[in-house]
């Protein structure tokens, strides 16, 4: 947001503006925990399924959940201490090493903290700190634990992408972005648009694109802004996968048949529709006129 508006905001939107950056800040620190536990919740739940069809001991009894047991490094087993875990400052303080036996911290946790904070502000000052606001805060927050668990695993989660489409639902009782209909309609149809992509691409080369969980990460942005942004969350997921994928193959050397998760690209399409989907579908229509 440009520096005066900010400066010449009524002073209660630039407190609630600034509040929504210390508490992003906050969730940014806790989505990284959930970012690296949920994949091993995930397996371990999976693990201890299979072993209890098979009549075997349970291989995992310990309790592991997104707050036991306490954060650790993963080099030396220090216990993370509450100054070691301040978003940003202490891995600014700590020079990025564990304060034990100096290994390096990825600088992924403050940056993720950053960009939560950051976009918690734009958020609020975009959509105002009541209902609305709030809930494009938790829309937010769920793609962000998205983009890095699918960067990551190649999956994306049953245990965010069903909650993101029921609250897309409920947030739309009321016509909060769009009125229920178009949001069921919109869940209905993000969801048939790539299935229907899937299986034709595999009847055609006999290779799965794409997993079932972006089915329902665009079923979820359906419920969310409606049938109606759809193709304009298709256009735009398509350019900045193109984009970064190219950036990767030149910059990064990354081999052309190396495979590249598509749920972070429908994630940060559905951030700029929740932003300027409107003005961007408008413009759109305008140019095919």
């Amino acid at each position: 947001m440009p520096v005066e508006t900010f400066l010449f905001a009524a002073p209660a939107t630039v407190a609630a503006t600034l509040v929504a950056a210390l508490f992003g800040l906050l969730i940014g620190s806790f989505l990284n925990v959930v970012v690296h536990r949920l994949p091993i919740m995930s397996q371990r739940e999976l693990e201890n399924y299979i072993a209890h069809e098979a009549g075997k001991a349970l291989p995992h009894q310990d309790r592991f959940n997104l707050m036991v047991p306490r954060s650790r490094c993963p080099h030396c087993g220090h216990q993370i201490t509450a100054l070691e875990n301040i978003p940003v400052i202490s891995w600014l303080v700590l020079r990025g090493k564990c304060s034990k036996c100096k290994a390096p911290i990825s600088a992924r946790y403050p940056v993720v903290e950053a960009v939560t904070g950051a976009l918690s502000a734009l958020l609020i000052w975009h959509f105002g700190s009541g209902w609305l606001g709030l809930s494009t805060l938790v829309f937010a927050y769920l793609l962000i634990a998205m983009t890095l668990i699918d960067y990551d695993t190649k999956t994306l989660p049953d245990d965010l992408t069903l909650p993101l489409l029921w609250l897309g639902l409920l947030v739309n009782m009321n016509g909060t972005f769009v009125p229920l209909r178009d949001a069921v309609i919109g869940a209905m149809a993000g969801y048939l648009a790539l299935w229907s992509v899937y299986w034709l691409f595999k009847l055609v080369t006999g290779k799965e694109g794409m997993g079932y969980g972006d089915f329902k990460l665009l079923a979820a942005l359906g419920a969310w802004l409606g049938w109606a942004m759809l193709p304009t969350i298709i256009i735009l997921s398509s350019v900045v996968g193109a984009l970064v994928g190219i950036s990767l193959i030149v910059f990064a050397k990354r081999a052309r048949d190396n495979p590249i998760p598509f749920g972070p690209y429908l994630a940060a399409a559905g951030m700029i529709a929740l932003l300027y989907g409107i003005p961007l579908t408008r413009y759109g229509q305008g140019l095919l006129a």
